[in-house]
């Protein structure tokens, strides 16, 4: 019996032991995730590219997919400054005379049933007029249905920007999961996703958030569609912030839950 009562007693101490180091652990990351203004005024926040045809306006970065003729991400960063009550004149969609290829003619969309929706939207980039203009190039907009965009996609948009006021600014990466045998449309052949994404990074960078949408009308709450970004990497190849510390970036990347953002 005393033998039994000591092997107890040094399994406890090895287990608390173990308990310890993984706590202390969790502890020292959760402090560098906690840490002010962890980032740099200068961050480079823009994902990696599978198509190395990455271009830069004044409001937003994009990597465009010639294959499937939309972007495969757009990044910029978001605070009150872009989100204002504003009301531009809308402008006409044209094609971006910066992509090489040249972006899909608007004319692709014509009488296809879907809407030209737009990935950064025009909401967010309210500073200026040439910056709202910006968002009305087709290297910015995606097939979307009209139901799709109007609901639940402007739900989480509308989100976003509630995000980006309450957390002083945030990293936003966005659009469609461009996979092989896509329904297209026009003669061009764009691509039609069946998800859509965001993945959003806090101006701290302290905490980080994926979702993926299907692309269907939904009354689901926001909360549903939010997966770990390690899924969303997956499916779309692209590494989501590649110049967080490694730890930072893993931690982050792996969770799922939403407790740190305000539903």
């Amino acid at each position: 019996m005393n033998r039994f009562i000591y092997l107890l007693i040094i399994v406890s101490l090895f287990s608390c032991r173990e308990f310890n180091d993984i706590n202390e652990k969790n502890i020292n990351v959760n402090q560098n995730l906690n840490q002010n203004n962890a980032l740099s005024d200068n961050f480079d926040f823009l994902p990696t590219s599978t198509t190395s045809d990455v271009y830069n306006r004044n409001s937003y970065s994009f990597s465009y997919s010639e294959e499937h003729e939309q972007s495969e991400w757009v990044a910029y960063y978001l605070d009150n400054d872009d989100i204002a009550n504003t009301n531009f004149e809308r402008p006409f969609f044209e094609q971006d005379p910066i992509v090489k290829t040249e972006s899909a003619d608007w004319r692709n969309y014509k009488k296809s049933g879907y809407d030209k929706g737009h990935l950064c939207p025009a909401g967010d980039r309210k500073k200026s007029f040439d910056d709202y203009t910006e968002t009305f190039f087709t290297s910015n907009i995606s097939p979307q249905e009209h139901e799709f965009n109007s609901g639940v996609w402007n739900r989480l948009e509308e989100k976003v920007r509630y995000w980006a006021t309450k957390n002083d600014g945030l990293y936003v990466v966005t659009g469609g999961v461009l996979s092989d045998n896509l329904e297209t449309i026009g003669k061009e052949s764009v691509s039609v996703p069946k998800y859509f994404y965001k993945v959003l990074l806090s101006k701290d960078g302290s905490k980080m958030i994926g979702f993926l949408v299907p692309h269907e009308n939904s009354k689901q709450p926001l909360y549903e569609f939010v997966v770990s970004v390690d899924e969303i990497e997956k499916m779309t190849g692209i590494d989501f912030y590649p110049n967080l510390e490694d730890e930072i970036e893993n931690q982050l990347e792996s969770k799922s839950d939403y407790k740190d953002w305000s539903f």
